[in-house]
């Protein structure tokens, strides 16, 4: 029989991977993890913690602005970026230490060095190393893309440089309409800087509910923030002030800096997948089946690699699910459906379940409810920003199955939400929810009236 040196090793060491290697080790098997870069992972180091962060930062300048309403009278505040990169930095230091620790409380060892796949049961260190391992688990996440064909995309930056700007940019243009890059030029403009989005679709975040598209896009132009759809770079040049960018129809736009958020690929190159059986679709994402197992059968790959539901909670999830079916004799697989999300743009954005078009497919009959208001706290503040809700229900059986949010803690809203649309609530539930007076979140319960499409008949 032949003996491994370890019974797990796992290539990354992101949010997925550390879970499964600390689920692993809890089963008693002997687990190995290398990471190139810094224990974490994207999410982490430099993904949702420091953006969240930095979203964090971004508000204050409403709430300077907003106090005055309540009787606060405040001296001019003064905003320092590197002070705000210094804090993020402390704590994501103080977090990868706590991953780092828990990694050893669970005798996980822990190769500092790019790791590649030698064969069904060979890691490859960059050292030289060569390591055998009863399975492997790929949990490498995602790389930010970029344009290579572009002329001057040496000129750019990515989410990965954009939390180590020695300085905030007066101005900067951001490419993309995806949750990162509108979560950017939320931060940017919070911030004081002059933003421009330019997306090359007809709408920004492609994917979400149509009146949310339009809703989030109105209340970022009311803030400040010029948006261009329809149009890409055409190249790019450096000049002596900051990178100058020329678009579709022949616009030149100056600034300070320039950044590229169109997407995420997942991270595969070069790990020698291919040459050991792996097999990769054609966005280079690790095909695995719902029990996260690759076309060879001792390896696996969670998290944004495989390319599946690309969130951390999802790595997370399929970490455990991977651990405890191969190494715990618990087999589960992970549930793809009713999974919350959020856009931390500012208004912020909050969601779970079917978005107005999908569930019209997916249902005979819906029924749908909405809510606009202004917040108490905005009403008082003098701040013309509304708050929206959407509640989708599938009229046969009075089920609710979405819940969307605009405006002040979306997020926080839509999770305990996703607890209801997850165990199948009914609009008449809803209905019988004593409102918790006054909050924003207890419209969800008092919205009464079915919306009517106009041209359409009310039923």
């Amino acid at each position: 029989m032949q003996e491994f040196e370890y019974d797990l090793f796992v290539i990354g060491a992101g949010s997925g991977g550390v879970r499964a290697a600390r689920i692993a080790a809890s089963h008693g098997a002997r687990v190995a993890i290398a990471e190139e870069y810094r224990v974490g992972g994207t999410c982490v180091i430099r993904g949702c913690v420091p953006k969240k962060i930095l979203v964090y930062a971004s508000r204050f300048a409403d709430e300077f602005e907003d106090a005055a309403g309540f009787g606060w009278s405040l001296e001019t505040p003064k905003f320092d970026w590197p002070s705000l990169i210094a804090a993020k930095d402390k704590e994501i230091a103080r977090l990868e230490a706590a991953y780092r620790a828990t990694l050893a409380k669970f005798n996980v060892e822990i190769f500092a060095e790019r790791a590649a796949v030698g064969g069904a049961n060979e890691i490859v260190l960059a050292s030289g190393r060569k390591i055998s391992a009863k399975y492997i688990l790929i949990a490498t996440g995602g790389r930010p893309n970029i344009d290579p064909n572009l002329p001057g995309i040496e000129h750019v930056i990515t989410s990965n440089e954009a939390f180590h700007l020695k300085e905030l940019p007066r101005r900067i243009v951001i490419a993309g309409g995806g949750y990162i890059a509108v979560e950017f030029a939320s931060i940017f403009n919070g911030l004081g800087a002059d933003v421009t989005l330019i997306y090359r679709g007809e709408k920004i975040l492609r994917g979400f509910d149509e009146d949310w598209r339009d809703g989030l896009a109105a209340a970022m132009a009311k803030r400040g923030i010029r948006i261009i759809t329809g149009k890409v770079f055409t190249k790019i040049e450096k000049a002596s002030n900051g990178p100058v960018g020329h678009i579709t129809g022949g616009e030149v736009l100056d600034a300070d800096t320039i950044m590229f958020a169109i997407g995420r690929s997942p991270n595969t190159v070069g790990l020698g997948l291919e040459g050991a059986g792996v097999k990769l679709d054609g966005e280079g994402a690790v095909v695995v089946d719902a029990g996260s197992q690759t076309t060879v059968p001792s390896i696996y790959a969670v998290g944004d690699v495989t390319n599946r539901v690309n969130l951390t909670p999802v790595a997370i999830r399929e970490g455990h699910a991977f651990s405890d079916t191969v190494f715990g004799n618990k087999p589960w697989s992970v549930d793809y459906t009713t999974i919350p999300t959020a856009v931390f743009a500012t208004p912020e954005i909050g969601t779970v379940g079917f978005s107005e078009h999908e569930a019209r497919t997916q249902y005979e009959s819906v029924d749908i409810y909405k809510g606009s208001f202004r917040p108490m706290k905005s009403i008082i503040a003098g701040r013309d920003e509304r708050m929206l809700m959407k509640l989708i229900v599938e009229a046969a059986g009075d089920r609710v199955v979405g819940v969307h949010l605009l405006g002040p803690d979306a997020a926080e809203i839509a999770q305990m939400a996703a607890i209801a649309v997850r165990m199948g609530a009914t609009k008449a539930d809803f209905d019988r929810t004593m409102a918790l007076h006054p909050s924003a979140a207890e419209e969800l319960v008092t919205l009464r009236e079915k919306w009517v499409a106009p041209g359409e008949a009310a039923g």
